[in-house]
């Protein structure tokens, strides 16, 4: 029986101005992890308009057939089966890579763990690697936009452990674990693309 492949309308609108970001930090790389590929559409996507990426998509391993079918129909070389990552896990992959990418995800996560991802991403991240992640965020302990405000309320009736985490407190999360924030960029329906550094 064939799966049929799921399908998100925010990830179809998002992705072109999320490539726009991306492309020219991606440029001079080679190993991309996606870390909550969700459906599968960013990373067939990003896959096949950077062909000289090898992208990896991993998530929960509920989420993983629907990514597989994304996959399996793309035909695409440098996009690889996707693989089970739980960032709270300690069974992360075991090669390392130039970047991780991941779009649409602390957000959904609980505080421990946006924690056990910063803490957890450097093991498989190069020296100058790079953790671009897009997504809403507060600042100074503030909603930026009433819609934001409304998103929060939703996500936390459907898991009172999720909810919009605020920039300061991911970025200090990142530099205690040898990152250094050196992009941020303001995105369309009030997301932003932050991108942090490991240090050597």
């Amino acid at each position: 029986m064939n799966l049929m492949k799921p399908f998100s309308e925010s990830t179809e609108q998002n992705k072109q101005v999320i490539l726009a970001i991306i492309q020219p930090l991606f440029s001079k790389l080679k190993r991309v992890l996606e870390i909550a590929s969700g459906t599968g559409q960013h990373a067939v996507y990003f896959s096949q308009v950077m062909p000289h990426l090898d992208w990896q998509p991993s998530d929960l391993e509920n989420a993983l057939p629907g990514i597989q079918s994304w996959v399996n129909e793309s035909g695409l070389k440098n996009l690889n089966p996707p693989i089970a990552l739980d960032v709270s896990s300690p069974n992360w992959p075991q090669q390392t890579f130039d970047a991780i990418f991941s779009a649409n995800s602390l957000h959904i996560m609980s505080q421990q763990h946006v924690k056990d991802f910063f803490s957890n991403v450097g093991r498989v991240l190069d020296i100058n690697g790079l953790i671009a992640v897009y997504g809403p965020f507060n600042e100074h302990g503030q909603f930026t936009s009433e819609s934001n405000q409304h998103f929060d309320a939703w996500l936390k009736s459907c898991n009172p452990d999720s909810g919009i985490k605020a920039f300061e407190w991911c970025n200090e999360l990142a530099q205690k674990a040898g990152f250094k924030l050196i992009e941020d960029h303001p995105m369309p329906q009030n997301n932003r693309i932050l991108v942090w550094q490991k240090m050597a």
